[in-house]
């Protein structure tokens, strides 16, 4: 799919190369399809609970030993309960099941002694926080059993990690980052629908409305259609007839979105199509997430990096949520590959219709030198034959400070400044 055109090899430490593609913008393809799983999406749960244990550890391991030691949690199942849902409001039968799996640093070795990490502790606290400060009507104490299945860290693994702790952290793996720029008119329409419908101001207005809300996009040409799946909370609905009153209202509300975001394109908005009202069908949840009945998760399984899963792009199968931020490239390497991406498309995005950096480690290695940093343009006059090598200079300049700066993405995944899922 992505065919070379010229590649201009930008030699050093960084190993940046830059190149140009003759193909089609994603926007320009006839067909273009795109999905995001929202907040209360038995995936998005999974990968929750993994970042925000391995966030909660990773704070944890700063306060008492000042460093982020070895983790990853990056293997969490959430396991589907089983509920009653009823107009008026039914019953959770039996709890949903979530166990955050994976690799710690369970004890450290100091003057006076081992001290043991309360790992276990801290996992289910963080899991039930998420789950409080982001779910309305699932009860962390009553619909939820958190469990973790936690071992220490592989000797090898450690070690890299150790030596690479005091300078530039080494790559704990050999693995893919994928980034890129811009975001086509549907992707911006699905990331911001599902976003507007897990919304404080929706959610005030339209109670309703559970926080499993799925967005599947699709564009033929200038005809795009939605395909919505949101989880109707039964306490909130006493009937079918208010029931599809809050059909309309999500139709309605992402129809003005849609007239915002995609004024030129004909829009089409389907909610919850496999309902049968004249059999009393309907997708009514008791806690507002298909988890609790319908639907099982895992962490990895939803959004890429970008919040999308976007199958006309060239992706990471890497799951970011819970790998530890300082040396897991799984995680670090999609972030910064965004960076670069959007930071050369801001700069350059009358030149150039299409930016996609990849960024590709090896273990053992730091993580600020990879074995391949690849920048691909696709210009927006296919007639482009060459690139300019001030610009050349200049896209691999911003690379090269991406990478140069690449400790800073801990922090700022700590501090939940970045988009991981």
């Amino acid at each position: 799919m992505l065919k070379p055109v010229r590649g201009i090899i930008v030699g050093g430490s960084r190993n940046i190369e830059i190149e140009l593609l003759r193909m089609t913008s994603v926007s320009r393809m006839k067909v273009e399809l795109v999905e995001r799983k929202g907040v209360g999406h038995p995936d998005y749960i999974a990968d929750s609970a993994s970042e925000a244990a391995s966030r909660a550890l990773s704070k944890y391991y700063l306060k008492e030993f000042g460093t982020i030691l070895h983790h990853n949690l990056d293997k969490t199942l959430l396991v589907g309960g089983q509920s009653n849902p009823r107009f008026g409001g039914g019953a959770l039968l039996e709890p949903i099941y979530i166990v955050v799996a994976g690799r710690a640093t369970t004890e450290v070795r100091v003057e006076d002694g081992i001290v043991k990490v309360p790992f276990g502790k801290i996992i289910i606290e963080a899991v039930k926080d998420w789950i409080k400060r982001n779910m309305r009507y699932l009860d962390p104490e009553r619909h939820v059993i958190v469990d973790y299945m936690v071992r220490k860290g592989s000797t090898d693994l450690v070690t890299v990690f150790d030596a690479g702790r005091s300078s530039v952290p080494l790559a704990n793996d050999t693995s893919i980052g994928v980034g890129y720029a811009p975001l086509s008119t549907l992707e911006k329409l699905v990331l911001q629908s599902e976003r507007l419908l897990n919304s404080p101001e929706f959610k005030s207005r339209v109670p309703a409305v559970g926080e499993d809300v799925k967005v599947m996009g699709l564009r033929r040409n200038k005809d795009i259609v939605l395909t919505i799946a949101a989880a109707i909370v039964d306490s909130e609905v006493r009937d079918k007839y208010e029931y599809l009153k809050v059909k309309e209202d999500i139709v309605n509300v992402v129809s003005d979105l849609a007239g915002r975001i995609a004024p030129d394109y004909n829009i089409k908005i389907h909610v919850n199509t496999a309902d049968i009202p004249e059999k009393n069908s309907f997708y009514l949840t008791v806690t507002g997430t298909s988890a609790e009945h319908g639907d099982d998760g895992a962490t990895g399984r939803g959004n890429r990096a970008n919040g999308l899963i976007p199958p006309m792009r060239p992706i990471s199968l890497e799951a970011t949520a819970g790998k530890n931020p300082v040396n897991h490239v799984g995680k670090i390497y999609n972030v910064v590959a965004r960076r670069i991406a959007e930071r050369v498309y801001e700069v350059y995005n009358g030149i150039f219709s299409d930016v996609y950096v990849e960024l590709l480690s090896q273990i053992g290695k730091p993580i600020d030198q990879p074995l391949v940093a690849s920048v691909k343009l696709i210009p927006s006059d296919l007639s482009m034959n060459d690139i300019p090598s001030h610009i050349m200079s200049e896209i691999h300049g911003i690379a090269d400070e991406e990478l140069t700066n690449i400790k800073r993405v801990t922090e700022m995944v700590l501090n939940d400044q970045v988009t991981l899922y």
